[in-house]
């Protein structure tokens, strides 16, 4: 009798076998998603590594070289694959897209949580939402049907080039650089602006000195992480900015970005060829970017929660 009563005390109910197996198929899920992430970081640099190591091109003159023709050697006899022109294109496009949504982003952020937060969020919320879920090929042909000709009424030239790109990055981040700011202005405690408003501070004061202020690490992880979603946008880029491997010298000329060459190239190379490496190459400076870019928010993250 004791023996039966010790084994049913010691046999595991059904509420803690499924939590087992709840953890189980968590830490499997977890393995998955490591093991994939470092395949995809194995994958990437064994085929972008592979233009220095097998086709002996130097590293310095393909991030510093500012002709790309994999098909054409230059006087040295080594090929013409000079990065500098797409990676200060994607820089450049990234950056101004970012300057130029950022103070829209915070001031629909401060309008749908401290001046009008309900009215104004749920007049705004839909349209975020709806902007956040347009593909980026309806922004790219908006862009070389609407953006594209009025540069070129307006400045002349082509239209395609870093401008265009950059009002298409604009409108395609401002959504996310919103909705991650209203977030970080919802995580600043009520009894900050209660303390300040009885110390006798306006709205606008309470506003700008102590919730912006309060909010500032989330707001920057929102801009770097709207950056981050520019510098990796490839379709809408691509159908807008002119496809032209050279140095921007100025707004209004055709250039390019990692992600659209990369795109219109790699389907037209053998794979294994100097040409289809190079690309791989340009792909490698585009996954160490995205991964620099998720440090810096995870700094941003983790000075913000010091702060507190």
């Amino acid at each position: 009798m004791n023996n039966k009563l010790q084994k049913q005390l010691l046999k595991r109910s059904k509420a803690a076998k499924l939590e087992r197996l709840g953890k189980t198929v968590s830490f499997l899920a977890l393995m998955l998603i490591t093991v994939t992430v470092f395949a995809i970081i194995i994958f990437v640099a064994s085929k972008g590594l592979a233009t220095f190591f097998s086709n002996h091109v130097n590293i310095i003159d393909f991030l510093t070289g500012k002709d790309w023709n994999p098909n054409v050697t230059n006087a040295k006899g080594q090929p013409e694959v000079g990065a500098l022109p797409m990676i200060s294109g994607s820089f450049v496009v990234t950056i101004l897209s970012a300057l130029l949504a950022t103070p829209f982003a915070i001031g629909t952020a401060i309008f749908m949580n401290e001046i009008s937060p309900h009215r104004g969020a749920k007049l705004l919320q839909p349209v975020i939402e709806l902007l956040v879920g347009i593909p980026s090929v309806v922004y790219g042909f908006i862009g070389l049907t609407v953006v594209v000709p009025a540069i070129r009424n307006i400045f002349g030239g082509s239209g395609f080039g870093i401008l265009a790109g950059t009002f298409v990055l604009f409108v395609m981040i401002l959504p996310t650089v919103t909705s991650m700011s209203v977030d970080a202005l919802r995580s600043v405690p009520r009894y900050y602006r209660e303390a300040a408003l009885a110390l006798g501070a306006t709205q606008w004061q309470t506003i700008y000195k102590v919730v912006l202020r309060a909010a500032t690490p989330g707001m920057l992880t929102a801009v770097v992480f709207g950056m981050a979603r520019a510098f990796g946008e490839a379709l809408a880029v691509q159908m807008v900015i002119g496809n032209a491997a050279l140095l921007p010298t100025n707004l209004v000329s055709p250039a390019s970005t990692l992600t659209s060459v990369l795109t219109t190239g790699i389907g037209n190379t053998v794979m294994g060829s100097l040409q289809n490496n190079a690309l791989w190459s340009l792909a490698l400076v585009l996954l160490m970017m995205s991964l620099i870019f998720n440090l810096v928010i995870r700094m941003i993250g983790r000075k913000g929660a010091m702060s507190k």
